[in-house]
């Protein structure tokens, strides 16, 4: 199982901690796979933009008007985290469904 996130992300060290058989993927720092972004942007739409970060509230009007792909790859923190990949499932986020769907709650 993949935890894409960032490193010093409170969320993600939290999922990384209830989940040691992980692996943490800074996507600040290493980026997101190929076609990655795409597919999670496609299942989870518009929700996969965090737009109550601060990296959210230092773009301008014309940034935020963007498409959320382009969005996302220009400014990776943007991203709601973490992003968790297991066995080409996605699971968006650090709550209790997230939990009990990956059998950790």
């Amino acid at each position: 199982m993949k935890i894409y996130g960032l490193k010093n992300c409170d969320t993600c060290r939290k999922a990384l901690k209830e989940r040691p058989d992980s692996v943490l993927v800074d996507i600040r720092a290493d980026g997101m796979p190929e076609g990655l972004l795409e597919a999670a942007l496609a299942q989870f739409g518009a929700k996969l933009v965090n737009t109550r970060s601060t990296t959210w509230r230092g773009l301008s009007e014309e940034e935020r008007s963007g498409e959320p792909l382009e969005l996302l790859r220009a400014h990776p923190a943007l991203m709601k985290r973490p992003l968790i990949e297991r066995d080409g499932e996605f699971f968006l986020g650090w709550d209790q469904n997230t939990k009990a769907a990956l059998g950790a709650a």
